[in-house]
């Protein structure tokens, strides 16, 4: 097979990093495999997995016309047949062009919330829990399997050595090391990374911890004050915020404990940490044989009543930083629930699997399906460049991260702006797309 991969975009996240390393594997296994997008921090980790890259078209419109035209003679000039695509801008790109007009297979991953209204009905989907492949199995015509986001196993295990992290960050064998591997973004992820250093702030008091969250993003500036104020007021380096990091497998291995959701929670897991997964409005658990089933089925994520404070995260550190006996005992299970699960080996051929059924049984793509999506596709764009959504998006960026810097957590108690309810192993759904969403499951019943 000739397979063209299209990551929803190639900034340093859990879903890009999971499409590449399939991609890998499927190439491993003996196929030919192209990794098509717009130039990102990830087409040197792209490169290094020995695997071609073809650079997209930088147009931000979604879907692009200058990316509908590259990717047909992609596919044609290269005799693609199969093109998997993750999330629906790249779904679309694909779509209108190699798949509607010449007739090349399509697969889309989805890892948002929820299946959204702009992936053609015909399109057959991977979807990345239980839960959201039931959802998408009452809106498609085509096929849903359900995948979730494989670990390399081989190259995340528990034998990853820590210590130089430990010495770079000043933790003594004594201390007690919480971790956190994010992207600083103020959607998705920025009420859990406040509530992270709210939490330490609270323990630092009775526990020699210290809070080491790794990563970048646009929030960045405004976490870094908070963490500064929780130093000062300890008068030590309770928080750390050292950056991104392209390989953050040492962080992992270092820590005592791991704070996470997602691809991150599951990579902690494969090195056998013990951890906690957090989501939004103050969602958090400690992840054990009586909340597994729980995550296979809504995925490593959550949300609860966005209660103020980080009181109810900081009990669940406690209970874990008093007893390493049962630190171990779930740096144990968690190891081994990735590894029959989460494993990439297994991902990959069950993905084989996935492309040899649709090649054997290619769906035809109807009018109606085509005219609904790009309409509802082209409805989301002119709002998002509607000059009143682009200031009302901005004043509720700079609220969330004034709230962040300041202090005042959670917002909702000091302003007033709609909340986005969304899930995924790695990408992102904008106050618009949610709105629109919810708008299109009442008007046509979709999940």
């Amino acid at each position: 097979m000739r397979i063209l991969v299209y990551p929803h975009e190639l900034t340093i996240g859990g879903s890009q990093i999971n499409a590449i390393d399939l991609a890998a594997g499927i190439a491993d296994a003996g196929h030919e495999v192209l990794i098509y997008g717009r130039t990102g921090p990830l087409v040197e980790y792209i490169k290094d997995r020995n695997l071609e890259f073809l650079p997209a078209h930088p147009l931000k419109y979604r879907p692009a016309p200058s990316r509908i035209i590259q990717l047909a003679e992609i596919t044609r000039r290269r005799q693609i047949d199969l093109i998997h695509t993750y999330e629906w801008p790249g779904c679309l790109d694909a779509y209108f062009g190699a798949g509607l007009f010449l007739g090349v297979p399509l697969l889309c991953t989805v890892l948002s919330m929820s299946v959204m209204p702009y992936v053609p009905a015909a399109v057959p989907l991977i979807m990345g829990t239980e839960e959201l492949g039931r959802e998408a199995r009452e809106v498609q015509h085509s096929n849903v399997w359900v995948l979730e986001p494989p670990i390399n196993v081989d190259s995340d295990h528990p034998g990853i050595d820590g210590s130089d992290f430990r010495r770079t960050h000043g933790v003594s064998e004594h201390d007690l090391l919480i971790v956190g591997v994010s992207r600083f973004a103020p959607d998705l992820k920025l009420d859990s990374l406040v509530r992270a250093i709210d939490a330490a702030d609270l323990l630092a008091g009775q526990y020699p911890i210290k809070l080491v969250l790794v990563g970048g993003g646009s929030a960045f500036d405004s976490l870094l004050e908070r963490a500064r104020a929780v130093n000062v007021r300890w008068e030590r380096e309770v928080v750390a915020l050292p950056g991104p990091t392209l390989d953050p497998r040492a962080a992992y291995a270092a820590a005592d404990i791991v704070i996470g959701m997602g691809s991150s929670a599951l990579r902690a897991l494969a090195i056998g940490r013990p951890l906690i997964v957090q989501g939004e409005e103050a969602f958090s658990a400690i992840f054990n044989p009586e909340t597994l089933n729980l995550f296979l089925k809504q995925g490593f994520y959550g949300l609860a009543d966005g209660a103020a404070g980080a009181t109810r995260l900081a009990e669940q550190l406690e209970s874990l930083l008093a007893n390493p006996d049962r630190r171990e005992e779930l740096g144990r299970f968690g190891r081994e629930v990735v590894v029959q699960r989460f494993s990439l080996d297994r991902a990959v051929q069950v993905q084989l699997g996935i492309y040899t059924e649709i090649l054997a049984h290619p769906n035809r793509y109807k009018v109606i399906d085509s005219v609904r999506s790009a309409y509802r596709a082209l409805e989301l764009e002119v709002q998002n460049h509607m000059p009143r959504v682009k200031l009302h998006k901005k004043r509720r960026e700079e609220m969330l991260l004034a709230a962040a810097r300041q202090g005042l957590w959670p917002p909702e108690a000091h302003y007033n702006y709609p909340k986005i309810h969304k899930w995924h192993f790695g990408s992102g759904v904008t106050s618009q797309e949610h709105s629109l969403l919810k708008s299109s499951k009442r008007s046509h019943g979709g999940g």
